[in-house]
């Protein structure tokens, strides 16, 4: 039977007492490519938006003769992957752990194929979050950790053809074959976040057909890090329902290190692997920044993604090195040198500089208290009201 136990730091200080490491699992670095169609969505959901992205398109198209691609753009995260490596561990290390730490971007393995060559880094397992198109209307992120080093490219190349031409048969071969690879963890990451805004209902039918066919290959469902607690503890029931095992995966892709870790005795990932495959065992901590209301939380996240770091490297340290899109001869290159005048319009000026104002001191605080949910918390942990 499955064993999943979940802590809170915030509610017992030695939580992690008795453990040697702690795992760090499912975090972006500025190798991932982010997907810029949420912005459509954005303004397909709410009116007021939607007029003003299309002044933004028509002005786009009209001055600069570049029409704008949401589906061909993508932002990436501010930090290199040597940041985010020490950022992590060193949140885990904080508590007297040894660290492990598995960085698994969008659709590459860049990041740990580069820390590789850092001594200070060179056992991180090779991982990636695979966007898996399922049944022609949404898409699952997969967390496969641990790819053989000697395959890693490989697979990622079955990867990638699977994505280009999808199909349910082929989604299941692969992951079978992912299953027989005896040191590789595979993670459904957010199983119940409806990315595609397809309708919950719809969602949720087709993640229980997934899991249907596909539960057997896969080793663990993820109590995700920047979801909101009702989200996750609907993850929980899903668990329960399919006698399946629950995992940490935080999901970071701002300067805040992940909001939760596994912890482990284990000395080394295949190590923690076997561990969750074979023995069924997981152990999930969530962090003290996990019980900030989800939206001021959020909001965070989207400061950290367009703030300026002038200390980071070079193409990492302003908003617009950090967003891509086709130039008008379509090759793809960062907003800095796309701007015409070297900057962004006035417009994008404006609306960047009330999104940080959000960010300062007396604003954030205010929006923390006033997102504050004590109830929310409480139902979270199990607790009954009153």
């Amino acid at each position: 039977m499955p064993n999943s136990t979940v802590s809170y730091l915030w509610r017992d200080k030695n939580a992690a007492r008795g453990f040697r490491t702690g795992v760090s699992l499912h975090s972006h670095t500025n190798q991932s490519h982010e997907t810029l169609d949420f912005l459509a969505n954005l303004g397909n959901q709410y009116p007021l938006i939607r007029p003003l992205l299309a002044r933004l398109e028509n002005r786009s198209q009209k001055f600069h003769g570049v029409r704008i691609d949401y589906a061909a753009s993508y932002w990436t995260p501010p930090m290199t992957p040597k940041l985010a490596f020490n950022l992590e561990s060193k949140q885990i290390e904080d508590l007297d752990l040894q660290s492990m730490v598995s960085i698994s971007d969008h659709d590459n393995i860049n990041a740990p194929m580069l820390l590789r060559t850092v001594p200070s880094a060179r056992q991180i397992p090779v991982s990636v979050e695979w966007s898996a198109p399922y049944s022609g209307v949404q898409d699952f992120h997969l967390g496969i950790h641990n790819l053989p080093s000697a395959r890693a490219q490989h697979w990622m190349q079955t990867l990638a053809a699977y994505t280009r031409r999808p199909s349910d048969q082929r989604l299941t071969e692969i992951l079978v074959a992912l299953n027989e690879e005896p040191n590789v963890l595979v993670v459904f990451n957010h199983p119940m976040w409806d990315l595609f805004l397809i309708g919950s209902k719809k969602h949720e039918f087709l993640v229980n057909e997934f899991l249907l066919k596909n539960g057997n290959y896969l080793h663990a469902l993820e109590l995700n890090g920047l979801r909101p607690w009702e989200e996750n503890r609907a993850v929980r029931s899903l668990a329960e329902k399919w006698n399946m095992l629950l995992i940490s995966g935080g999901d970071r892709h701002g300067v805040e290190p992940n909001a939760n870790v596994n912890l482990t005795n284990a000395t080394s990932f295949t190590e923690f692997t076997h561990e969750v495959r074979r023995e069924k065992r997981s152990n999930i901590l969530f962090m003290p920044q996990y019980a900030q209301p989800w939206k001021h939380r959020l909001l965070q996240s989207t400061l950290d993604a367009v703030r300026t770091y002038p200390e980071f490297p070079q193409g990492s340290r302003t908003w617009d090195e950090r967003v891509y899109h086709p130039d008008a001869g379509g090759a793809t290159r960062p907003l800095s040198e796309i701007w015409p005048s070297g900057e962004a319009p006035r417009a994008i000026r404006w609306m960047m500089a009330m999104v940080l104002l959000m960010g300062s001191r007396p604003v954030s605080s205010g929006l923390r208290m006033a997102w504050n949910d004590s109830r929310e918390l409480r139902m979270a942990l199990g607790e009954q009201e009153g």
